[in-house]
């Protein structure tokens, strides 16, 4: 039996603009290690970034309904360790120094924020999701980075529009796919068949509430 995954959507800054109120509420809600990361990006980026933590946080805090700033952050990453010192990788939160029984993911696109949850996921289980704008598939060079022999295959003789959206379709499932593994780029994206791989579900704008242009999916491990 498939876990159910809770699905939000929300518009990010480059549709509703960053705000003073946004910023009170990234300074008063958000962790010192979250701050310290978007204070080293470019206003543009660092908002995009700070909005989406906000939306995460905000998230989780209503699925486990708890306060969003009792949430202290606790990230995993395969090459730096887990915990309330590192601010990327697998999300994850603790409250009052014990895990908080979700397994999340966040995904951006322009405009658009996608969030993603198993609530008491069984152990080891994990989540990724994932959206993109089939507007950025668009360059020379995409299929022979970024697809196996046999997506590119099923690609063929598909007019523009088509095949970027193909292209899209195919993108956000490699991503949630290695976001749930926590594998991320590393693993070459040409060499990871999403074609029919079982544990990936293409997400509709019904599911979501994304606009129907935007290609979505979800990855959850089999078992955990």
């Amino acid at each position: 039996m498939q876990p159910l995954t809770v699905l939000r959507s929300c518009p990010s800054v480059h549709r509703s603009g960053w705000t003073e109120g946004q910023e009170r509420d990234a300074r008063e809600l958000l962790d010192a290690v979250e701050r310290e990361r978007a204070d080293a990006m470019l206003p543009g980026p660092r908002a995009v970034f700070l909005s989406g933590r906000l939306a995460q946080r905000r998230f989780a805090a209503e699925l486990s309904d708890e306060p969003a700033a009792a949430l202290t952050v606790d990230y995993a990453c395969p090459r730096c360790g887990q915990g309330a010192g590192v601010s990327h990788g697998r999300p994850g939160y603790t409250l009052r120094g014990s895990a908080l029984p979700l397994s999340l993911s966040l995904a951006r696109a322009p405009g658009w924020i996608l969030l993603a949850a198993v609530i008491d996921p069984a152990p080891g289980l994990r989540i990724g999701v994932d959206v993109e704008d089939p507007a950025r598939m668009d360059f020379a060079g995409f299929d022979s980075v970024a697809l196996t022999p046999a997506e590119h295959q099923g690609l063929g003789g598909l007019p523009g529009p088509e095949l970027l959206r193909g292209r899209a379709r195919f993108w956000a499932r490699k991503e949630a796919w290695l976001k749930m593994t926590g594998e991320g780029l590393r693993t070459p994206p040409d060499t990871l068949d999403v074609l029919h791989r079982a544990g990936i579900r293409d997400l509709t704008p019904a599911e979501t509430g994304l606009p129907g242009n935007l290609a979505a999916a979800v990855a959850v491990s089999l078992s955990g």
